[in-house]
Protein backbone atom coordinates (compact mmCIF):
# COMPACT_ATOMS: atom_id res chain seq x y z
CA UNK A 1 0.00 0.00 0.00
CA UNK A 2 2.89 2.22 0.94
CA UNK A 3 4.41 1.51 -2.72
CA UNK A 4 1.26 2.16 -4.34
CA UNK A 5 0.85 5.43 -2.80
CA UNK A 6 4.19 6.40 -3.51
CA UNK A 7 3.68 5.70 -7.42
CA UNK A 8 0.93 7.75 -7.37
CA UNK A 9 2.37 10.48 -5.75
CA UNK A 10 5.18 10.22 -8.50
CA UNK A 11 3.04 10.03 -11.15
CA UNK A 12 0.66 13.44 -9.50
CA UNK A 13 4.13 14.78 -9.34
CA UNK A 14 4.88 14.04 -12.78
CA UNK A 15 2.24 15.35 -13.95
CA UNK A 16 1.94 18.58 -12.39
CA UNK A 17 5.54 19.51 -13.60
CA UNK A 18 4.47 18.22 -17.30
CA UNK A 19 1.45 20.56 -16.91
CA UNK A 20 3.89 23.20 -16.25
CA UNK A 21 6.29 22.32 -18.79
CA UNK A 22 3.42 22.55 -21.42
CA UNK A 23 1.95 25.33 -19.92
CA UNK A 24 5.62 27.53 -20.37
CA UNK A 25 5.60 25.86 -23.97
CA UNK A 26 2.76 27.66 -24.85
CA UNK A 27 2.92 31.15 -26.63
CA UNK A 28 2.37 34.29 -24.38
CA UNK A 29 -0.47 35.96 -25.14
CA UNK A 30 -0.43 39.54 -24.88
CA UNK A 31 -3.58 41.70 -25.91
CA UNK A 32 -3.10 44.59 -28.18
CA UNK A 33 -5.95 46.72 -28.10
CA UNK A 34 -6.85 50.20 -30.42
CA UNK A 35 -7.81 51.62 -33.62
CA UNK A 36 -7.33 49.03 -36.23
CA UNK A 37 -10.24 50.59 -38.46
CA UNK A 38 -12.32 53.54 -38.26
CA UNK A 39 -11.26 57.53 -38.69
CA UNK A 40 -7.74 56.78 -36.71
CA UNK A 41 -6.73 53.77 -38.77
CA UNK A 42 -3.47 55.40 -38.99
CA UNK A 43 -2.93 54.24 -35.14
CA UNK A 44 -3.30 51.00 -35.95
CA UNK A 45 -0.34 50.75 -38.92
CA UNK A 46 2.01 52.65 -36.87
CA UNK A 47 1.90 50.45 -33.80
CA UNK A 48 2.03 47.21 -36.44
CA UNK A 49 4.86 48.52 -38.17
CA UNK A 50 6.85 49.71 -35.19
CA UNK A 51 6.32 45.85 -33.81
CA UNK A 52 7.04 44.11 -36.80
CA UNK A 53 10.14 46.27 -36.89
CA UNK A 54 11.12 45.68 -33.03
CA UNK A 55 10.46 42.15 -33.60
CA UNK A 56 12.59 41.74 -37.06
CA UNK A 57 15.47 42.74 -35.37
CA UNK A 58 15.03 41.17 -31.98
CA UNK A 59 12.95 38.06 -32.89
CA UNK A 60 9.71 36.89 -30.89
CA UNK A 61 11.14 34.58 -28.40
CA UNK A 62 11.86 35.75 -25.52
CA UNK A 63 12.96 33.43 -22.35
CA UNK A 64 11.48 30.64 -24.35
CA UNK A 65 8.22 31.77 -24.73
CA UNK A 66 6.47 32.77 -28.10
CA UNK A 67 5.64 36.01 -28.20
CA UNK A 68 1.50 36.01 -29.30
CA UNK A 69 -0.25 39.53 -29.79
CA UNK A 70 -4.19 39.22 -30.37
CA UNK A 71 -5.16 42.71 -31.88
CA UNK A 72 -8.52 44.13 -30.70
CA UNK A 73 -9.99 46.93 -32.77
CA UNK A 74 -11.90 49.83 -30.82
CA UNK A 75 -12.40 51.57 -34.37
CA UNK A 76 -11.95 55.10 -32.63
CA UNK A 77 -12.89 56.47 -29.27
CA UNK A 78 -15.40 53.68 -27.73
CA UNK A 79 -14.96 53.30 -24.35
CA UNK A 80 -18.10 50.97 -24.45
CA UNK A 81 -16.36 48.83 -27.08
CA UNK A 82 -13.04 49.05 -25.59
CA UNK A 83 -14.29 47.76 -22.29
CA UNK A 84 -16.07 44.92 -24.01
CA UNK A 85 -13.25 43.58 -25.62
CA UNK A 86 -10.79 44.16 -22.80
CA UNK A 87 -12.90 41.98 -20.83
CA UNK A 88 -13.07 38.83 -23.37
CA UNK A 89 -9.40 39.57 -23.78
CA UNK A 90 -9.34 38.52 -19.96
CA UNK A 91 -11.38 36.25 -19.73
CA UNK A 92 -11.55 34.23 -22.76
CA UNK A 93 -8.24 34.96 -24.38
CA UNK A 94 -6.47 34.82 -21.11
CA UNK A 95 -3.72 37.66 -22.01
CA UNK A 96 -1.13 37.68 -19.31
CA UNK A 97 -0.57 41.53 -20.64
CA UNK A 98 -2.01 44.62 -22.48
CA UNK A 99 -0.71 47.28 -24.50
CA UNK A 100 -2.16 50.04 -26.28
CA UNK A 101 -5.15 52.58 -25.65
CA UNK A 102 -4.41 55.84 -28.25
CA UNK A 103 -7.87 57.80 -26.41
CA UNK A 104 -8.09 58.83 -22.98
CA UNK A 105 -12.17 57.62 -22.74
CA UNK A 106 -10.74 53.69 -24.08
CA UNK A 107 -8.04 53.90 -21.40
CA UNK A 108 -10.71 54.82 -18.67
CA UNK A 109 -13.07 52.43 -19.70
CA UNK A 110 -10.22 49.65 -19.31
CA UNK A 111 -8.66 50.80 -16.22
CA UNK A 112 -11.59 49.22 -13.81
CA UNK A 113 -10.93 46.02 -15.47
CA UNK A 114 -7.71 46.06 -15.11
CA UNK A 115 -7.06 46.82 -11.34
CA UNK A 116 -9.98 43.96 -10.84
CA UNK A 117 -8.05 41.63 -13.11
CA UNK A 118 -4.70 42.75 -11.86
CA UNK A 119 -3.97 43.08 -15.62
CA UNK A 120 -0.51 44.83 -16.52
CA UNK A 121 -1.31 47.57 -19.30
CA UNK A 122 0.82 49.30 -20.98
CA UNK A 123 -0.28 52.68 -22.54
CA UNK A 124 1.15 53.77 -26.07
CA UNK A 125 -0.58 57.02 -26.16
CA UNK A 126 -3.88 57.74 -23.89
CA UNK A 127 -2.42 61.26 -22.25
CA UNK A 128 -4.59 62.65 -19.67
CA UNK A 129 -2.54 62.16 -16.54
CA UNK A 130 -5.83 61.32 -14.27
CA UNK A 131 -5.80 57.91 -16.02
CA UNK A 132 -3.71 56.65 -13.46
CA UNK A 133 -4.61 57.53 -10.43
CA UNK A 134 -6.60 54.97 -9.47
CA UNK A 135 -5.15 52.34 -12.06
CA UNK A 136 -2.22 50.80 -10.16
CA UNK A 137 -1.67 48.18 -12.94
CA UNK A 138 -1.74 50.64 -15.54
CA UNK A 139 1.94 52.31 -16.80
CA UNK A 140 1.93 55.31 -19.57
CA UNK A 141 4.57 55.03 -22.24
CA UNK A 142 4.01 58.20 -24.41
CA UNK A 143 3.40 61.11 -22.86
CA UNK A 144 0.95 63.69 -21.01
CA UNK A 145 -0.79 66.85 -22.39
CA UNK A 146 0.56 68.87 -19.61
CA UNK A 147 3.74 67.53 -20.14
CA UNK A 148 4.17 68.97 -23.46
CA UNK A 149 2.28 72.21 -22.87
CA UNK A 150 3.27 73.57 -19.44
CA UNK A 151 7.40 73.83 -20.80
CA UNK A 152 5.44 75.63 -23.60
CA UNK A 153 3.34 77.99 -21.96
CA UNK A 154 6.86 79.44 -20.02
CA UNK A 155 8.48 79.77 -23.15
CA UNK A 156 5.54 81.69 -25.10
CA UNK A 157 5.60 84.35 -22.02
CA UNK A 158 9.17 84.41 -22.43
CA UNK A 159 9.32 84.84 -26.05
CA UNK A 160 7.24 87.74 -26.34
CA UNK A 161 3.61 85.68 -26.81
CA UNK A 162 1.31 88.37 -24.67
CA UNK A 163 -2.05 87.54 -26.14
CA UNK A 164 -2.94 84.31 -27.00
CA UNK A 165 -6.65 82.83 -27.68
CA UNK A 166 -7.01 79.12 -26.57
CA UNK A 167 -8.36 76.27 -28.73
CA UNK A 168 -8.42 72.90 -26.92
CA UNK A 169 -10.45 69.88 -27.68
CA UNK A 170 -13.64 68.74 -25.14
CA UNK A 171 -12.09 65.83 -23.94
CA UNK A 172 -9.54 64.59 -21.12
CA UNK A 173 -6.35 65.63 -22.92
CA UNK A 174 -7.74 68.82 -24.49
CA UNK A 175 -9.10 69.97 -21.40
CA UNK A 176 -6.15 69.20 -19.72
CA UNK A 177 -3.74 70.99 -22.27
CA UNK A 178 -6.36 74.05 -21.84
CA UNK A 179 -5.76 73.78 -17.96
CA UNK A 180 -1.87 73.43 -18.21
CA UNK A 181 -1.18 76.24 -20.54
CA UNK A 182 -3.48 79.14 -18.50
CA UNK A 183 -2.28 78.26 -15.84
CA UNK A 184 1.75 78.47 -16.67
CA UNK A 185 1.05 81.04 -19.29
CA UNK A 186 -0.96 83.62 -16.57
CA UNK A 187 1.62 82.91 -14.10
CA UNK A 188 4.31 84.42 -16.30
CA UNK A 189 2.98 87.16 -17.03
CA UNK A 190 0.56 86.57 -19.95
CA UNK A 191 -2.84 87.24 -21.35
CA UNK A 192 -5.66 84.32 -22.35
CA UNK A 193 -8.03 87.17 -24.49
CA UNK A 194 -10.65 83.85 -25.24
CA UNK A 195 -10.91 80.17 -25.47
CA UNK A 196 -12.86 77.51 -26.94
CA UNK A 197 -13.36 73.83 -26.54
CA UNK A 198 -14.39 72.18 -30.47
CA UNK A 199 -15.75 68.61 -29.39
CA UNK A 200 -13.80 65.42 -30.09
CA UNK A 201 -16.05 63.93 -32.81
CA UNK A 202 -16.54 66.16 -36.83
CA UNK A 203 -15.40 69.52 -35.68
CA UNK A 204 -16.26 72.49 -37.31
CA UNK A 205 -13.55 75.07 -36.94
CA UNK A 206 -14.66 78.10 -39.02
CA UNK A 207 -17.02 79.82 -35.99
CA UNK A 208 -14.33 78.55 -33.81
CA UNK A 209 -11.98 80.95 -35.87
CA UNK A 210 -14.24 83.77 -36.00
CA UNK A 211 -13.80 84.14 -32.53
CA UNK A 212 -10.39 84.06 -32.20
CA UNK A 213 -10.59 86.96 -35.49
CA UNK A 214 -12.30 89.00 -33.67
CA UNK A 215 -10.32 88.54 -30.17
CA UNK A 216 -7.11 89.78 -32.41
CA UNK A 217 -4.37 88.34 -30.50
CA UNK A 218 -0.75 87.56 -30.83
CA UNK A 219 -1.35 83.57 -31.55
CA UNK A 220 -3.46 80.47 -31.36
CA UNK A 221 -2.52 77.83 -28.53
CA UNK A 222 -3.91 74.99 -29.86
CA UNK A 223 -4.27 71.45 -28.84
CA UNK A 224 -6.16 69.26 -31.17
CA UNK A 225 -5.31 65.31 -31.66
CA UNK A 226 -4.23 63.62 -34.39
CA UNK A 227 -5.67 62.41 -37.86
CA UNK A 228 -9.14 64.59 -38.78
CA UNK A 229 -8.34 67.61 -36.82
CA UNK A 230 -4.64 69.71 -38.20
CA UNK A 231 -6.40 69.74 -41.60
CA UNK A 232 -9.51 71.28 -41.14
CA UNK A 233 -7.98 73.80 -38.39
CA UNK A 234 -5.57 75.08 -40.79
CA UNK A 235 -8.04 75.25 -43.69
CA UNK A 236 -10.60 77.53 -41.53
CA UNK A 237 -7.30 79.29 -40.08
CA UNK A 238 -5.88 80.01 -43.86
CA UNK A 239 -9.50 80.57 -45.36
CA UNK A 240 -10.01 83.49 -42.54
CA UNK A 241 -6.66 85.00 -43.83
CA UNK A 242 -5.51 85.05 -39.91
CA UNK A 243 -2.07 83.91 -41.41
CA UNK A 244 -1.61 87.43 -43.21
CA UNK A 245 -3.35 89.04 -40.14
CA UNK A 246 0.09 87.49 -38.31
CA UNK A 247 -1.28 85.60 -35.74
CA UNK A 248 0.80 82.85 -35.00
CA UNK A 249 0.01 79.08 -34.17
CA UNK A 250 1.60 77.55 -31.04
CA UNK A 251 0.44 74.07 -30.86
CA UNK A 252 1.28 70.11 -29.13
CA UNK A 253 2.92 68.37 -31.90
CA UNK A 254 0.04 66.23 -32.65
CA UNK A 255 -0.79 68.96 -34.97
CA UNK A 256 1.76 68.55 -36.84
CA UNK A 257 2.24 64.70 -36.63
CA UNK A 258 4.82 63.38 -39.31
CA UNK A 259 1.49 61.27 -40.75
CA UNK A 260 -0.35 64.73 -41.38
CA UNK A 261 2.59 66.84 -43.00
CA UNK A 262 2.64 65.63 -46.13
CA UNK A 263 -1.40 66.21 -46.16
CA UNK A 264 -0.93 70.22 -44.42
CA UNK A 265 1.78 70.96 -46.99
CA UNK A 266 3.69 74.58 -46.89
CA UNK A 267 1.05 76.42 -45.07
CA UNK A 268 2.37 74.65 -41.79
CA UNK A 269 6.12 75.92 -42.39
CA UNK A 270 6.73 77.88 -39.34
CA UNK A 271 4.87 76.37 -37.11
CA UNK A 272 6.00 75.55 -33.27
CA UNK A 273 5.08 72.76 -31.22
CA UNK A 274 6.38 71.10 -28.59
CA UNK A 275 6.15 67.44 -28.34
CA UNK A 276 8.02 64.42 -27.07
CA UNK A 277 9.85 63.25 -30.47
CA UNK A 278 10.14 64.17 -33.98
CA UNK A 279 11.55 61.74 -36.96
CA UNK A 280 14.54 64.49 -37.50
CA UNK A 281 15.82 63.79 -34.09
CA UNK A 282 19.32 63.58 -34.50
CA UNK A 283 21.13 60.67 -32.82
CA UNK A 284 22.09 57.53 -34.33
CA UNK A 285 19.66 55.11 -32.56
CA UNK A 286 17.04 57.75 -34.19
CA UNK A 287 18.41 56.92 -37.55
CA UNK A 288 18.16 53.31 -37.43
CA UNK A 289 14.77 53.58 -35.95
CA UNK A 290 13.33 55.64 -38.93
CA UNK A 291 14.89 53.44 -41.42
CA UNK A 292 13.34 50.27 -39.91
CA UNK A 293 9.96 52.20 -40.03
CA UNK A 294 9.97 52.79 -42.98
CA UNK A 295 10.74 49.33 -44.39
CA UNK A 296 8.44 47.57 -42.33
CA UNK A 297 5.33 50.33 -43.01
CA UNK A 298 5.81 49.19 -46.51
CA UNK A 299 5.49 53.07 -47.38
CA UNK A 300 2.57 53.73 -45.76
CA UNK A 301 3.78 54.83 -42.32
CA UNK A 302 5.90 57.70 -41.17
CA UNK A 303 7.82 57.92 -37.80
CA UNK A 304 6.13 60.02 -35.22
CA UNK A 305 5.41 60.05 -31.84
CA UNK A 306 3.06 56.53 -32.34
CA UNK A 307 5.87 54.90 -33.90
CA UNK A 308 8.08 55.47 -30.85
CA UNK A 309 6.17 55.09 -28.03
CA UNK A 310 4.70 51.42 -29.40
CA UNK A 311 8.44 50.80 -29.92
CA UNK A 312 9.33 51.76 -26.57
CA UNK A 313 6.19 49.72 -24.98
CA UNK A 314 7.10 46.40 -26.95
CA UNK A 315 10.66 46.49 -25.81
CA UNK A 316 9.77 46.98 -22.21
CA UNK A 317 7.22 43.88 -22.44
CA UNK A 318 10.83 41.75 -23.72
CA UNK A 319 12.97 43.44 -20.85
CA UNK A 320 10.12 42.31 -18.72
CA UNK A 321 9.49 38.69 -20.09
CA UNK A 322 13.43 38.40 -19.93
CA UNK A 323 13.45 39.44 -15.98
CA UNK A 324 10.53 36.88 -15.38
CA UNK A 325 11.95 34.19 -16.97
CA UNK A 326 9.17 33.83 -19.69
CA UNK A 327 6.45 34.43 -17.17
CA UNK A 328 4.35 37.76 -16.25
CA UNK A 329 3.50 37.90 -12.70
CA UNK A 330 1.69 41.46 -12.54
CA UNK A 331 2.79 42.61 -8.96
CA UNK A 332 6.10 41.98 -9.92
CA UNK A 333 5.54 43.54 -13.63
CA UNK A 334 4.94 46.78 -12.23
CA UNK A 335 7.42 46.83 -9.92
CA UNK A 336 10.01 46.19 -12.31
CA UNK A 337 8.41 49.17 -14.53
CA UNK A 338 8.78 51.35 -11.77
CA UNK A 339 12.30 52.94 -12.30
CA UNK A 340 13.03 51.35 -15.57
CA UNK A 341 15.04 53.08 -17.76
CA UNK A 342 16.32 52.86 -20.63
CA UNK A 343 17.49 54.89 -24.30
CA UNK A 344 14.83 55.08 -27.11
CA UNK A 345 14.87 56.84 -30.43
CA UNK A 346 13.42 59.77 -28.82
CA UNK A 347 16.12 60.21 -26.72
CA UNK A 348 16.34 59.25 -22.50
CA UNK A 349 13.08 57.44 -21.33
CA UNK A 350 12.84 56.67 -17.66
CA UNK A 351 9.03 55.55 -15.80
CA UNK A 352 8.87 56.63 -12.30
CA UNK A 353 7.16 55.75 -9.07
CA UNK A 354 3.87 56.87 -10.47
CA UNK A 355 4.10 54.58 -13.38
CA UNK A 356 4.36 57.54 -15.63
CA UNK A 357 6.71 58.37 -18.26
CA UNK A 358 9.54 60.89 -17.59
CA UNK A 359 11.47 62.06 -20.60
CA UNK A 360 12.57 64.92 -22.75
CA UNK A 361 10.45 67.68 -24.38
CA UNK A 362 11.77 69.25 -27.56
CA UNK A 363 10.77 72.74 -29.04
CA UNK A 364 10.20 71.94 -32.58
CA UNK A 365 9.50 74.32 -35.84
CA UNK A 366 7.89 73.06 -39.20
CA UNK A 367 10.84 73.56 -42.00
CA UNK A 368 11.57 71.92 -45.02
CA UNK A 369 14.59 69.22 -45.23
CA UNK A 370 15.21 67.63 -48.55
CA UNK A 371 12.08 68.65 -49.77
CA UNK A 372 10.32 66.99 -47.18
CA UNK A 373 8.60 68.93 -44.27
CA UNK A 374 9.93 67.94 -40.97
CA UNK A 375 9.78 69.05 -37.19
CA UNK A 376 13.13 70.43 -36.67
CA UNK A 377 13.82 70.48 -32.91
CA UNK A 378 15.46 73.72 -31.65
CA UNK A 379 15.04 73.76 -27.92
CA UNK A 380 14.88 70.63 -25.88
CA UNK A 381 13.77 70.80 -21.88
CA UNK A 382 15.66 67.43 -20.24
CA UNK A 383 13.32 64.79 -18.51
CA UNK A 384 10.49 66.06 -17.59
CA UNK A 385 7.72 64.96 -15.54
CA UNK A 386 3.98 64.13 -16.41
CA UNK A 387 3.16 68.02 -14.43
CA UNK A 388 5.53 69.18 -16.95
CA UNK A 389 8.18 69.91 -14.89
CA UNK A 390 11.85 69.11 -15.34
CA UNK A 391 13.00 66.32 -13.19
CA UNK A 392 16.68 67.41 -13.12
Amino acid sequence: MTRRKARLGLAALLSLLAGAACAEDQPLKIGLVGSFSGGATEWGLEVDAAFAAYQKEHGDTVAGRKIEFIRRDTTGPNPDVTRRLVQELISNDKVELIAGLEFTPNALATAGLSTQAKMPVLIVNAATTEILTKAPYMVRFGFTTAQVVTPFAKWAAANGYHDVYAIYTDYGPGLEAGAAFKKAFTAAGGNIVGEVKPPLVSPDYSSYIQRVKDAKPQAIFIFAPAADHPPIFLKAYRDAGLADMGVKILATGDLTNEFELPTLGDPALGMITTFDYSEAHDSPMNHDFVKAIYESGGGRVRPNFTTVAAWDVINAIYKLVDAQHGKIDPDKTIALLKGMSFESPRGPIAIDDHRDIVQNVYFRKVEKVDGKLQNVEFQTVPMVDDHGEPTK
